[in-house]
């Protein structure tokens, strides 16, 4: 029952927090406020962890992996995600992410042992069928073109690379280090590793005083960051990082359900068939097998 809890919270908070991103853009270069929202979480992380006192004290070679975490996860990933949003659009960004749920498999056979289960495999592809029939308009408008293939590159570069941090975390779980406060510091690493990336191109660091933007960056901070990274890590931890994968497909239904409310998204019956697939994926992963 735990795992369900984690598991559906986890696809709730994400799934909303596509409307919250939308608040966070305009005046502020998106990097940065990515480095907001990661640097504010790993402040109030490491206050809550001294408040529980914590243990924060950890060897060289568990800082090295948390490090990692940080940079693969809280850093260059959502780096290249908004990179890849510059050329295609975030229907089809969406439909490229999915694909971590198959890299969750064969990454976790290749770097952690976990065996790749047919079922797996199964309900991974029919997922991602899923989500290309309920994105097809945009699919079908994509052209190969300099930009186009650029934004494919990023976009699949971004979900290696969350998939590999997955992996990272289902690794440092398996040596004992804690998710609360490894994510503390791999927030806090993935933040100064921007930092370097911002100061390099010479990204400005403005600040958007509104309420709307504020409000979605403390959203995006406390929920998106702290809350749903902490659920879906430990989530990672207990079921494997290819079933826990599953989310990424799930994560964009909940966005257009959100959208059908707020913003007058309107489901087609093609959209209806691959909102289907997606659960009939999601019912091969998460079934027990006999």
């Amino acid at each position: 029952m735990q795992n369900f809890i984690l598991y559906i919270t986890t696809i709730l908070i994400w799934g909303s927090t596509w409307l919250a991103i939308k608040y966070q853009l305009g005046a502020v270069d998106p990097m940065v406020s990515v480095i907001y929202r990661f640097g504010l979480a790993t402040l109030l992380l490491v206050l809550y962890c001294r408040f529980l006192k914590l243990r924060m004290r950890f060897g060289f070679q568990e800082h090295f992996f948390m490090a990692l975490l940080g940079i693969l996860l809280f850093a260059f990933n959502y780096w290249l995600v908004y990179l890849s949003e510059v050329y295609v659009t975030s229907g089809l960004a969406a439909v490229i992410m999915s694909s971590i749920v198959i890299l969750n498999i064969f990454n976790g056979a290749l770097f952690i042992g976990v065996p790749i289960r047919r079922a797996m495999l199964l309900g991974g592809l029919v997922g991602m069928a899923g989500i290309g029939l309920i994105f097809w308009p945009e699919i079908a408008s994509f052209s190969l073109t300099d930009k186009g293939i650029k934004g494919l590159l990023f976009g699949f570069a971004s979900a290696c690379l969350a998939s590999l941090g997955n992996i990272t975390s289902a690794r440092n779980q398996k040596h004992g280090l804690p998710v609360m406060q490894t994510n503390a510091y791999a927030m806090g690493y993935g933040t100064f590793f921007l930092l370097i990336v911002c100061a390099l191109i010479g990204k400005p660091f403005n600040f958007d005083f509104s309420i709307g933007y504020i409000g979605s960056l403390v959203y995006l901070a406390i929920f998106g960051s702290i809350i749903a990274f902490g659920f879906f890590l430990t989530l990672v931890g207990r079921i494997g990082p290819d079933k826990a994968g599953y989310v990424s497909l799930l994560i964009p239904v909940v966005a257009l359900v959100i959208s059908t409310l707020f913003e007058g998204y309107r489901w087609t019956p093609q959209a209806f068939a691959g909102l289907g697939l997606v659960l009939i994926g999601n019912y091969i992963i998460v079934k027990k097998p006999k």
